[in-house]
């Protein structure tokens, strides 16, 4: 019971979090639960609370709306409908944390589709289920959020310029085959995509959620979120319970189902096929009346019966896919009889033509044999006639080589003759020269023989002199003088230095208790390095999407010295180190992300994430008592010239990154680069190579938590690289290295980012520095 208690006071502190529930109503909810819980037996239970009542919406042009912290202009109306209303809107945000451009649309909900916990609930687990749809043909969801003013909640979705096909379907009217097979093909293939990498079905695939962007791409709209939320407002009477829009809604898509079936989106693609082949709906009160309706012009027998098994009452006959679906019409298409008599004259056309080749080649390799016998004939007389005058060349090379050995054996033996001649020459001036050495050392041995013996006779005198006062002083005085105690010099013992690094270049410290050990560290050597980025940098991130004032924040660009040497963390803080951390500390935070099951696949070896930066310092504090050294986070400009390693380009790696070297978004480019995979969430150490000092995953995988606090600009800013945390709000801090959900811009060495010190995210992470020396 007790951990059910804990399990509901979560779930409410996440609600008021989100700004769905005021401090007042939280503290009485919270209060309630308590009561609850610690209630004596028999005890009545509390009243239960009043349901918040949302208002109409009534918005326009120019209004702002949202939290206080995550502000959106409204500019304009796209559209409006049963699910509330599509408005294009500024994001106002000053320390924006989302990968989004400024412009958005936002989806805004009615407040009684949401007007208990419950139904906001599924709106946050669906847009958080759809904000992993990452594919070009689906429009990309960003976030939710709720407007305090209305008690609305919105989805913030990519802005996208075009038109549905619904009003395209109304300006052109009937369309070809090929050209229905061109617009629906990026529908399926978007389907099959939820479908196999997420299990999910659409519902409410219909023309109007078909969007035509003005540069020709086809995007998937209202992936899920519609059809959840709408059935949640079916429970208060607001909608029909059924999934999907009359029409398109295939028979059983009101039945319970545990698992819907992609069958459920091959019904209602059918049925626009036939609209857009025929002008029409396919059921227009045929269906009541017991007859089908009649076949489209534009379709043979074959197809007309695969179009049927789609929009058939027996989801079995129907195609597993759309995908299978448009499949299945272009092979019933066939050729037509006048494409049987063109591919007939072509087959005969080409086998004429195929004769005339083979006669050309035949006349072709006659001619080749004949040039080419001639040119062995002519190579046959060149070669002979190179082999002599080869021939004639060695015998002359041969005989100057003999007169040229010749020459030298002469030479040789002149020189051995004048070496011989200078060797008696240096042995008798050797033998002079030790004889005069032999007769000046016997001088140098008697003159010190000589001096020694005078020293001798010196000390000798000086003895007897010493020893005659001593005699005469006894005489005069009876007491004998006490001796002297001659001092003894004392040695300190000195200490040599321990040796840091092991053998592998990398330090680890054990902990004293010997229980383990703590993480793998790279020394980093004292330096200078430029911190922030240029103009050119500037102008290629802009290219790819960056905003002036994301990019404000890098500037000015200043020199920063590092005078002390440091150690980082070969790789961020692991799921497995902080496994040891938490069962050592019993620390249970994390309430915004479960960090052991953060929505995707992790090992002990993946980075840990749902660790805000508080609890980051909470880690520090027990490694340092564990080991008996001084650990910390980096600072801002630690991390900057440990992650460029020495280069001076927007990567380590170069002006450019690619999936192969970090895990980010690849479905983004930066700067030329190539398109590449989008994996959904982090990955293990050393997938990567590292940079130039052995440090791993400095780009992408996850954010990393500094020391710094946040400023707007580096105006100020230290320049021997310590933490710069006065002068700014202590609550927020500086996040950097991108992460696995973010474009390759947000990888930059110099971008700076800021998040809440005491919030958890899926993306977020950290990396332990220790001071040396």
């Amino acid at each position: 019971m007790m951990q059910k208690a804990r399990d509901k006071l979560r779930e409410l502190r996440a609600l008021h979090d989100d700004g769905l529930l005021s401090e007042q109503e939280f503290e009485h909810r919270k209060n309630a639960i308590l009561d609850a819980e610690y209630a004596p037996p028999g005890a009545s239970a509390p009243a239960p609370l009043p349901v918040r009542q949302g208002t109409e919406l009534g918005l326009m042009a120019g209004q702002e709306i949202g939290p206080q912290n995550r502000r959106y202009r409204l500019e304009r109306l796209i559209g409006t409908g049963g699910m509330g209303q599509v408005w294009q809107a500024t994001d106002l945000a000053t320390h924006a944390e989302l990968g989004s451009s400024e412009m958005v649309a936002l989806k805004i909900l009615p407040p009684q589709l949401t007007q208990s916990p419950t139904h906001a609930r599924l709106l946050i687990e669906e847009a958080t289920q759809a904000r992993k749809l990452a594919h070009e043909h689906i429009v990309r969801v960003y976030e939710w959020a709720q407007d305090p003013a209305t008690a609305s909640y919105f989805i913030i979705m990519e802005c996208l310029d075009g038109e549905d096909l619904e009003h395209y379907l109304a300006r052109e009217g009937r369309l070809t085959l090929p050209a229905v097979q061109q617009l629906l093909a990026p529908v399926a293939e978007a389907l099959s995509y939820a479908w196999e990498k997420h299990k999910l079905v659409h519902r409410d695939i219909k023309p109007g959620n078909v969007f035509l962007t003005a540069g020709g791409e086809v995007k998937l709209l209202d992936y899920g979120i519609a059809s959840r939320v709408r059935n949640a407002g079916s429970s208060i009477g607001l909608e029909t319970p059924n999934a999907g829009t009359d029409g398109y809604r295939a028979p059983e898509a009101g039945a319970y189902q545990r698992q819907p079936s992609p069958r459920l989106d091959v019904y209602a693609v059918s049925v626009m096929i036939y609209q857009m082949l025929e002008g029409r709906m396919p059921f227009d009160e045929v269906r009541q009346a017991g007859h089908l309706p009649s076949a489209p012009q534009a379709l043979n027998a074959t197809q007309w019966q695969v179009l049927q098994n789609g929009f058939s009452m027996t989801p079995e006959l129907r195609a597993q896919s759309v995908q299978a679906l448009l499949e299945s019409l272009e092979r019933a298409a066939g050729p037509t009889a006048e494409e049987l008599l063109e591919q007939a004259r072509q087959e005969r056309a080409r086998e004429a033509q195929r004769q005339q080749q083979a006669a050309l080649e035949a006349q072709q390799a006659r001619e080749a044999a004949r040039k080419l016998e001639e040119e062995q004939a002519q190579r046959r007389q060149a070669e002979a006639h190179a082999a002599a005058l080869e021939k004639q060349r060695l015998d002359k090379v041969r005989r100057e080589q003999e007169a040229q050995r010749q020459r030298e054996a002469d030479e040789a033996r002149k020189l051995r003759k004048e070496a011989l001649r200078g060797q008696l020459r240096a042995r008798r001036e050797a033998d002079a020269a030790s004889a005069l050495l032999a007769h000046q050392e016997l001088q140098r041995k008697a003159v010190q023989a000589k001096a020694e013996a005078a020293y001798r006779a010196e000390q000798e005198r000086a003895r007897r002199e010493a020893a005659e006062k001593a005699q005469a002083s006894r005489a005069a005085s009876p007491v004998e003088p006490s001796p002297e105690a001659s001092p003894e010099a004392s040695a300190a013992p000195v200490t040599a230095p321990a040796s840091i690094p092991a053998a592998d270049g990398l330090l680890r410290d054990d902990f004293l208790d010997g229980s383990g050990q703590g993480p793998e560290l790279v020394l980093i050597p004292s330096g200078r390095f430029q911190m922030g980025s240029n103009e050119e940098e500037h102008k290629a991130a802009m290219r790819a999407g960056a905003q002036k004032s994301w990019l404000e924040r890098e500037m000015p660009q200043h020199w920063v010295g590092i005078a002390q040497p440091f150690a980082l963390a070969r790789h961020p803080v692991s799921v497995g180190e902080w496994r040891v951390f938490v069962r050592a500390t019993g620390w249970n935070g994390g309430l915004e992300t479960n960090w052991e099951k953060p929505g995707f696949v992790q090992t002990d070896l993946h980075p840990v994430v749902g660790v805000s930066w508080n609890d980051a310092q909470l880690y520090l504090a027990w490694l340092g008592e564990k080991t008996g050294q001084r650990y910390r986070l980096p600072s801002e400009a630690e991390w900057e010239y440990a992650c460029r390693a020495g280069s001076r380009t927007a990567f380590h790696t170069g002006e450019t990154i690619s999936t192969e070297q970090a895990n980010y978004d690849g479905l983004y480019i930066y700067n030329g680069g190539e398109r590449g995979q989008y994996r959904g969430g982090t990955t293990a150490q050393g997938v990567f190579a590292p940079n130039a000092w052995g440090l791993y995953d400095m780009h992408g995988n996850v954010w990393e938590w500094v020391q710094d606090s946040v400023h707007d600009n580096y105006q100020g800013a230290p320049v021997d690289g310590s933490a710069w945390e006065d002068g700014a709000d202590s609550s927020r801090r500086i996040l950097r290295g991108g992460s696995w959900l973010y474009h390759p811009r947000y990888l930059r060495s110099a971008l700076r980012n800021g998040y809440s010190a005491v919030l958890s995210n899926d993306i977020v992470g950290f990396r332990v520095a220790r001071e040396v020396g």
